[in-house]
């Protein structure tokens, strides 16, 4: 495995440059925390990643493992091995939590591999267990009726299920409970090892006190501004980011 470089990163989205001169590395088994005012482009970097439609790169690149991921499409952004749990998932009526990730796990197989129906079923159930998910979440429309924590939960089996090399949590922390942000610590922390990284955005140090970040990166004015630990997460609460210059100019 090797890593995601972003590059001098230029990125607009409705006309707006959002990001320039944003740079980043991201190493096999570390765990990177983005943070920063509403707007400062936190999402849009995450978006822009996985491929999603409407955000222009306009220069700089982004390279995982050395290929250039820059205008390939979603899908293909998925298979090479990108995850990106949504900060506000989209619900699809009549598509269950259980055929969405069995379809998603078959797109990334190779041609005319056999598919293990018994198998899937099992290690789901295991998934959902770790994430305290009852049974008859798997047969419930995706996000269909989901209260906010639900929604976050299915993010996170998702991720368990296709265990990517690169996981973006986009918000996955927001309106959690304690406990709930416990559990899906305890998800995120499980995944933990050479073969994963993950990119953290978050408005708040609580769910650091679970996932221990290896890095914590402050973003203002289209690029970051700050780089620490988790005691960074700590001063930005108690002097808040215009200490660090870190004005929102983005989506």
């Amino acid at each position: 495995m090797g890593v995601i470089e972003i590059k001098n990163l230029k990125l607009s989205a409705g006309g707006r440059v959002i990001l320039d001169g944003f740079s980043l590395e991201v190493c096999p088994g570390e765990v990177h925390v983005l943070a920063g005012k509403n707007g400062a482009g936190k999402s849009s970097l995450a978006k822009a990643m996985a491929g999603c439609p409407g955000y222009e790169i306009l220069g700089g690149d982004i390279t995982m493992d050395g290929t250039s991921i820059v205008g390939r499409q979603p899908d293909e952004i998925a298979r090479m091995g990108i995850f990106l749990a949504f900060q506000n998932p989209v619900a699809i009526p009549g598509v269950s939590v259980a055929n969405f990730i069995r379809a998603a796990l078959q797109a990334k197989m190779v041609k005319g591999s056999p598919f293990n129906a018994v198998d899937f079923y099992k290690n789901l159930q295991a998934k959902m267990e770790i994430l305290d998910i009852d049974k008859n979440f798997s047969a419930r429309s995706i996000n269909d009726e989901f209260s906010g924590g639900e929604k976050k939960r299915c993010e996170i089996l998702q991720m368990l299920m296709l265990e990517p090399k690169y996981a973006i949590l986009d918000e996955i922390d927001s309106g959690l409970d304690i406990d709930a942000t416990k559990i899906v610590a305890v998800a995120v922390n499980g995944m933990r090892g050479p073969n994963f990284a993950a990119i953290v955005v978050t408005h708040h140090s609580k769910l650091l006190e679970y996932v221990r970040p290896d890095f914590v990166h402050v973003i203002g004015d289209g690029k970051i501004v700050a780089s620490g630990g988790v005691e960074l997460m700590n001063k930005l609460e108690k002097v808040g980011y215009g200490f660090f210059g870190a004005a929102g100019e983005g989506e």
